[in-house]
């Protein structure tokens, strides 16, 4: 029994896992400021992505679309699914990238879980059957679950403090909630979601997610104070 219990946590990987911003978890705690120019910031780790390349229209987007249970994004910023289960983000005219929880396996991806998506219960897994979805025609899936952490900014000031940063027009005008785009904050290049009336995720590759954090975090100082008229 011994000796399998010590099989068990030697292959148990999970539990040695350090998310990019374990380090910052307090300071992002410390410094939300609450009411009328509330803003807060937090990790979301170990989330699921999958880069997917597929030519939309053809048999393969079909297969892949019908393996994650939802459709394939039709241009530029638009999301399909959901940012409480799984997602695909637009990132080109072929370029996807699925946003899933953590550990989600195929037959989990998406509101109708299908005969193409029934083996792995983990990122790799994941992947895995969408290659499989792929067949024999051009494209890829590939694990990215480690590339990139998800950093969620929210509060009504958050607009404001990603517009010290961000050279994009963030009005909901042009900025809509379900809208994704690749963009930059400050030097770094991020993916940015606008997930509710007053949350953005921001996806930042993991080598630079300590920067974009504590930029975030600067950026949020002068909402702890009262505004000058």
């Amino acid at each position: 029994m011994a000796e399998q219990l010590l099989t068990d946590d030697a292959t148990d990987t999970t539990t040695l896992r350090r998310s990019p911003l374990a380090h910052l978890e307090q300071p992002m705690r410390e410094q939300t400021v609450s009411g009328e120019r509330g803003v807060a910031l937090r990790e979301i780790p170990f989330l699921t992505m999958v880069g997917l390349r597929v030519v939309p229209g053809t048999a393969a987007a079909t297969a892949v679309a019908a393996a994650a249970g939802i459709p394939l994004p039709g241009g530029h910023g638009q999301v399909t699914g959901s940012p409480d289960g799984t997602a695909l983000l637009w990132l080109g005219p072929d370029e996807f990238l699925l946003v899933g929880p953590e550990g989600v396996g195929p037959a989990e991806l998406g509101p109708s879980g299908t005969d193409l998506a029934k083996a792995g219960s983990d990122e790799a897994g994941t992947a895995a059957e969408l290659a499989r979805a792929l067949g024999t025609e051009p494209g890829q899936a590939v694990d990215l679950s480690a590339n990139r952490t998800t950093l969620e900014l929210s509060g009504p000031s958050a607009r404001a403090v990603l517009e010290k940063g961000c050279p994009m027009d963030l009005h909901p005008r042009a900025f809509a909630v379900g809208a994704a785009v690749a963009t930059t904050l400050g030097p770094v290049q991020v993916l940015l979601w606008r997930t509710g009336e007053e949350v953005y995720r921001i996806l930042p590759r993991a080598s630079f997610a300590d920067y974009t954090a504590r930029w975030l975090l600067d950026a949020m100082t002068e909402f702890a104070a009262p505004e000058v008229p």
